[in-house]
């Protein structure tokens, strides 16, 4: 036997176990990237439902009392809107009371865009 020769199915194994681990590596590495576009779609959709239910609330106001909520605070206290403000700050530019008001959502330490038509 040739002591300096390969041993074939040596190299063999080597070549399969590397291929095995850097498919495992790709597979977390597709995993890890959809769980962050799903948490990123979601966070999107909490930022729009929290500012279409504020404006929802001010064009309730407007139908029933002829003008549209004055502050954040009014919307909070007659409509029993709230939201967590630790995450998000909220916008709400009034115009005067038959204008409708700009909303704009701004989630704190994230990196999503404000929402706001």
């Amino acid at each position: 036997m040739n002591r300096f020769a390969q041993n074939k199915t040596s190299s063999h194994t080597l070549r399969r176990a590397i291929t095995s681990i850097a498919g495992m590596c790709l597979a977390i590495a597709l995993l890890l990237w959809g769980v962050s576009a799903i948490r990123r779609s979601s966070d999107n959709s909490q930022i729009d439902s929290l500012r279409q239910a504020i404006l929802r609330s001010a064009v309730h106001c407007y139908a029933m009392k002829g003008r549209y909520p004055e502050s954040l605070d009014y919307i909070k206290e007659h409509y029993g809107i709230d939201w967590d403000s630790d995450r998000y700050v909220i916008d709400y530019e009034i115009m005067g009371s038959n204008l409708m008001p700009d909303v704009t959502v701004f989630p704190i330490g994230g990196k999503e865009a404000p929402h706001a038509d």
